[in-house]
């Protein structure tokens, strides 16, 4: 019997993994899991270039549109939430595909993140409000204090990630450096990474013009849908936060732009230096799709 496997298909922001994974779910008769953390969000459509209604009745997707702006979620849920869908899915296919860029969420179901306990509303609304009183440096001190060992490897511009060590810290009175084991967890199904990648300057123009689309679109007006919450973990994402900026007149709509799409050149550098850590990652360009299915073809069937 034919091992069950998750095809990954990653890449940078704007590098096409779209249409690749429809061709790909098409060809090996299967569903997609989205693995992008902003796609869960059914008021976020324009801004994160979810699937259209088109694509979704092509394929079924899931982890689209499934969440609420205000509703709290992580990586150690996508990763509880992303086992118990495959183990039912693969009951009826030999084969998954899952997609998408966001690094942690990838991550999370390919490997195992630390069993960390549920932190209470009350601390993290505390740690939220002491971070928006007085600001990141302070709660960088406090982390200092609670956790030097975390504090010297994370990231100290990153409020979300210091926020939620502190979170730790608070609700187990521990070091949140202690619970963090790093131990890949085994898997009962087989992972194939398949990693798609353009030349800098084809990708840093093909994220201009997908801006520009947006625009078009209607992210100015998807972003005003839902400025009230703008201070809500799921809008601490590039393409709302500048245009937030624009709607409280901090700056005018021509500027935000260019904004947006610098700061997404920048994601997309951040989220290659990421993958490029993983030495399971095949990677192809995205026209290589007779290429790629060949390369998968030949690790599925050639399995005895």
């Amino acid at each position: 019997m034919m091992s069950k496997t998750l095809i990954v298909l990653l890449g940078p922001t704007g590098v096409g993994k779209t249409d690749l994974s429809l061709n790909l779910a098409e060809y090996y008769k299967c569903p997609i899991l989205s693995c992008d953390s902003r796609q869960l969000y059914r008021q976020l459509v324009i801004g994160t270039a979810a699937p259209t209604p088109e694509q979704m009745s092509r394929i079924k997707h899931y982890f689209v549109g499934t969440l609420d702006i205000t509703d709290y979620y992580s990586a150690a849920l996508y990763e509880e939430n992303a086992l118990k869908l495959m183990e039912n899915l693969f009951l009826t296919h030999d084969t998954l595909l899952m997609t998408g860029g966001s690094m942690m969420y990838i991550d999370a179901v390919c490997n195992g993140i630390d069993i960390l306990p549920t932190v209470s509303e009350e601390i993290r609304t505390a740690t939220l409000e002491k971070y928006r009183n007085e600001g990141l440096d302070a709660i960088c001190e406090e982390l200092k204090k609670l956790d030097p060992v975390f504090y010297n490897q994370v990231d100290l511009k990153n409020p979300k990630r210091v926020i939620h060590a502190l979170e730790i810290c608070y609700m187990t009175e521990r070091p949140y450096s202690e619970l963090r084991t790093n131990t890949k967890k085994k898997r009962p199904f087989d992972i194939l990474k398949i990693g798609l990648r353009r030349e800098r300057e084809e990708l840093y123009q093909r994220i201009n013009n997908r801006v520009d689309e947006m625009i078009k679109e209607g992210l100015v007006e998807e972003a005003r849908n839902v400025y009230e919450h703008r201070e809500m973990n799921s809008l601490n994402t590039v393409g709302y936060k500048e245009i937030f900026k624009y709607l409280s007149g901090e700056w005018d709509l021509d500027f935000s732009i260019e904004k947006i799409k610098r700061n997404t050149r920048v994601y997309s550098r951040k989220q290659m230096t990421w993958f490029k850590r993983d030495s399971e990652i095949n990677w192809f360009y995205p026209e290589e799709k007779e290429q790629i299915i060949s390369f998968i073809d030949s690790k599925l069937y050639g399995k005895k």
